[in-house]
């Protein structure tokens, strides 16, 4: 699916706009590191996740502060609008309820995106094993009116509080070690069918996924649904500039998502 990806703002009269948000993001982070210096560690951490993937587990993406700011200020906005624009095509197919538990939420874009479909927004409840992300979700929630906070913690075995809260994994599963998955999976089909809607978000490449079949045919079993996407967002100037810079062309978001509805099979 195709389609042009606008900044419609967020849910909720007082919540700023995703331009305003990203002129926060650069006065926090360019405060101490030049842009030469994020562009490079931008350059570096694509290659890490292109190249060297085997090192993510290990937290090899977030090391170093020119690292960290090239994720806060690239990568995690770039989630933030493809989760947004997902959840908006999904409509009636995904339940946004109101509270959300993000497995490895990162900087907390993508649970805060999921979150601001609802008006009220849904609280967040961020879990991450890095304690720069753990701080780097409290202050988007705090940013963008989310409701919520986050906790250092194994993603795999984070436990909502309400049994209904929608689970949401953005490019999360893939760096999980195998048993981590299994467990994930397994939590995620039984809270489905609680009633709780589930979202999986990730790269589109095969490559990089060779789990992504047991997956879909454990969603399509529970009455999920497999969709891939591509959208042409709108990007602030300097989100723009920076990856063009890096040499990356965010033009065209890309990514693919299983989804469950919970409670009763999703409708395509």
């Amino acid at each position: 699916m195709a389609r042009r990806a606008r900044d419609r703002g967020m849910s909720g009269s007082s919540a700023m706009t995703f331009p305003a948000f990203y002129a926060k993001l650069e006065a926090r982070h360019l405060t101490e590191l030049r842009f030469a210096e994020v562009r490079r560690a931008l350059q570096a951490l694509s290659s890490l996740y292109v190249e060297r993937r085997e090192r993510i587990a290990g937290g090899a993406a977030l090391e170093g502060r020119g690292k960290r700011a090239a994720f806060a200020l690239y990568y995690g906005p770039l989630h933030f609008l493809l989760v947004r624009e997902i959840v908006r095509a999904l409509g009636p197919a995904l339940a946004t309820p109101r509270e959300l538990l993000d497995f490895g939420c990162g900087t907390g874009t993508a649970g805060a995106a999921w979150a601001l479909e609802r008006q009220p927004a849904a609280t967040v409840e961020g879990v991450d094993q890095s304690g720069w992300a753990v701080s780097e979700t409290r202050w988007t929630l705090g940013q963008l009116g989310v409701p919520g906070t986050a906790t250092r913690g194994d993603a795999a075995l984070a436990l909502a509080k309400d049994p209904r809260a929608g689970l949401l994994a953005a490019f999360t599963v893939n760096e999980l070690a195998e048993p981590a998955r299994e467990r994930l999976l397994a939590r995620m089909c039984q809270a489905a069918a609680a009633g709780a809607p589930v979202l999986v978000v990730e790269p589109i490449s095969r490559r990089v996924s060779p789990w992504w079949p047991e997956w879909r045919a454990a969603f399509s079993a529970a009455g999920g649904r497999e969709d891939e996407w591509r959208f042409r967002p709108t990007l602030p100037p300097a989100l723009a500039l920076l990856g063009k810079a890096a040499g990356l062309d965010a033009r065209e978001l890309v990514g693919r998502s299983l989804a469950l509805r919970g409670g009763a099979p999703a409708r395509s």
